[in-house]
């Protein structure tokens, strides 16, 4: 059996999710090999050729697979797929939008999400926003399979590095066009991939107030900043800080959440953190079921306490 593994990339960086998507597809028992789309992407293929259990990387460059569109990119996945046994991909933006267009042109079902490896045809999945665990059998020829990456822990490097092979992008199906892209740059951690991230609630108030709280027990942590869905809505954060069932799913070594009362869709994002510290003043808010440590308070007196202790 062998494994097709997409790798999630800026064309110059391997981002981290691919190593943790790396360790299901691993589970599979199969040998593994990843393919790197792009465009002057030969850095990203030679650090993924750096993982341990990768035994070949494909490199497709071309430009129709610069900005990662969709359809371009299904199209490569779906004829590269028939030599294979699985497809597997990190569940982030670009291969969730990638992935099931390729099993749409496979005529396979996918399975989204994945969070254990049961056996190479048995997975199991969140549902209901992670209050209950779904186990799937496919028997599809070709399984698709999307990764939540908080649940596995990423591959280390290899002794050598794997051989590289280039294989040529499919026709672009040419029915949409990159336009321009909008990134955010910061100097904090990114929030998927962060080791401590605080977030704030609706209970912050306003974006003056969320960023006056917020902000400096980030930096004094080193940490990376998430909100609520509601502080998102509200105004207060920016959509790619929003931590949730429709936001990102995290899984640090601590969250800290402030003035979040801990609504499903919230703690479905968070609750893999391996410590959760909770400040709220409701003692009954849902959150703190969850949490390790709780502190019952004003977040606008706690928090800044908090923040001048560090």
């Amino acid at each position: 059996m062998t494994t097709l593994l997409i790798a999630e990339h800026d064309n110059r960086t391997l981002s981290g999710e691919t190593a943790k998507a790396l360790t299901a597809a691993k589970a599979l028992g199969a040998k593994v090999h990843v393919l790197v789309a792009g465009e002057g992407a030969s850095a990203v293929a030679s650090q993924a050729a750096g993982l341990d259990g990768v035994a070949k990387v494909l490199l497709a460059d071309g430009a129709a697979l610069a900005h990662h569109l969709a359809e371009p990119l299904a199209a490569l996945i779906a004829e590269l797929a028939k030599s294979y046994d699985a497809v597997v991909g990190p569940a982030t933006a670009s291969i969730k939008n990638a992935l099931p267009r390729a099993a749409a042109l496979l005529d396979v079902m996918q399975v989204s999400d994945v969070s254990a490896v049961i056996a190479p045809d048995t997975f199991e999945r969140p549902i209901y926003a992670g209050s209950a665990v779904e186990r799937v059998r496919s028997s599809d020829k070709i399984k698709v399979l999307t990764v939540r990456t908080s649940a596995f822990v990423a591959a280390g490097e290899a002794g050598s590095p794997a051989p590289i092979e280039q294989v040529a992008a499919a026709a672009d199906p040419a029915v949409s066009r990159f336009v321009s892209d909008e990134v955010s740059h910061s100097e904090r951690p990114d929030l998927t991939g962060a080791k401590i991230v605080v977030s704030g609630g609706r209970a912050l108030g306003s974006k003056e107030r969320f960023d006056e709280v917020m902000l400096p027990l980030a930096d004094k942590l080193g940490a990376a900043v998430g909100a609520s869905r509601a502080a998102v809505d509200a105004g207060y954060a920016p959509n790619d800080w929003q931590v949730g069932q429709t936001g990102k799913v995290v899984a640090p070594d601590l969250y800290v959440a402030c003035g979040i009362s801990g609504a499903i869709q919230h703690l479905a994002g968070m609750k893999d953190s391996k410590v959760i510290v909770a400040i709220n003043k409701d003692g009954d808010a849902p959150i703190l079921a969850v949490a390790d440590y709780a502190l019952v308070g004003d977040v606008f007196t706690l928090v800044p306490e908090l923040t001048g202790k560090l």
